[in-house]
């Protein structure tokens, strides 16, 4: 059987304090893993759960999602070491291409594919303890090069998060889960899934050898209009990027033209009045607790094997951490 696995996501937008705070907070209910964005220009995903992991003895914990393009894979493995230090339930590795690089000012590089790639063989050739050096089309490592720092006992599991035929089966070749960041739609994880068979196909894998988590923004609370109010504002911010790579969802242009023209102005509230309930399911959680679990037992039937409930969580944050812990999770482990 599918696992059935529920975690929980953070923007690293927050002070020392809160993270500490939100990690004591997570820690009292029964997540599976608890996952740290690491999008521009917030805190780098690394920094905020370094903060946090102390403090979180139940669900392992990872960043979702590095881009090489960001950080170099020498130094990806060497947070990652330290990381697993620090985890009391583990870890994972997530590993993407990057959004927004060239308007921070950052190259991406000519190779994206081939540079996840190089990126996972480099960081389990330095984990493992190997030297011998590497060669690649994107990265060179120098043949003395080795870790000079504790080394973690197990390999470390790695997610790739992607839309795209081209990752989707890489993961299917390497990785252990694929992460379709902002999503909530069933209807999307067949296709998914059939990328990652091409790859696992490839590699001798077994079918379903490869996890896929579904995660999106999340307002949960007990009066359903106004967490469907807040979460269309906070979809409005990336629904024009995301619906753009789902291939079930058929949007008129027009629609996608003036969601991104509001956003831009900043005009979210606007924005969000313009998107349909069918859209608001497919692309966010949002409701009373109930609402969520029977949104999310239909992602989990589609084949789903971790959902991640995202920022901002409840119309106050805390309070729909708690929601989730209390309501939502004790529905999946009590099955």
């Amino acid at each position: 059987m599918t696992k059935r696995e529920i975690s929980i996501g953070f923007q690293t937008d927050k002070s020392p304090a809160q993270y500490v705070a939100l990690a004591q907070l997570v820690d009292r209910y029964d997540f599976d893993a608890v996952s740290v964005y690491s999008d521009l220009p917030f805190h780098p995903g690394f920094s905020a759960l370094t903060l946090m992991a102390p403090h979180i003895k139940r669900a392992r914990i990872g960043v979702a999602g590095v881009s090489p393009a960001r950080i170099s894979p020498i130094d990806i493995a060497a947070e990652t070491a330290l990381l697993a230090q620090l985890a009391n339930a583990g870890i994972y590795l997530g590993l993407v291409r990057g959004g927004w690089l060239e308007t921070h000012g950052i190259m991406p590089p000519a190779q994206p594919i081939q540079a996840i790639r190089e990126t996972i063989d480099i960081v389990r050739h330095i984990l493992s303890g190997n030297t011998g050096g590497y060669h690649g089309s994107v990265y060179h490592i120098g043949e003395y090069v080795r870790a000079q720092y504790p080394l973690p006992k197990d390999p470390i599991p790695i997610l790739i998060g992607t839309w795209g035929k081209k990752l989707a089966a890489l993961a299917g070749e390497l990785a252990d889960e694929v992460k379709i960041g902002g999503t909530a739609n069933p209807d999307i994880i067949p296709v998914i899934r059939g990328y990652i068979a091409e790859g696992e196909h490839k590699a001798g894998r077994n079918d379903g050898t490869v996890g896929i988590v579904v995660g999106a923004v999340t307002v949960v609370d007990e009066d359903r209009e106004q967490a469907r109010q807040l979460v269309r504002r906070e979809v409005a911010m990336y629904l024009p990027l995301v619906v753009k790579f789902d291939s079930t969802v058929e949007v008129e242009p027009e629609l996608i033209t003036r969601l991104e023209s509001l956003a831009d102005q900043g005009e979210y509230d606007v924005a969000g009045r313009l998107i349909s309930d069918d859209l608001l399911q497919r692309f966010a959680f949002a409701g009373t607790p109930y609402d969520l679990i029977e949104h999310a037992e239909r992602l989990f039937d589609a084949g789903a094997s971790r959902i991640e409930f995202g920022t901002p969580h409840g119309i106050k944050s805390e309070h729909g951490i708690v929601l989730l812990g209390e309501k939502v999770i004790p529905h999946f482990k009590d099955r």
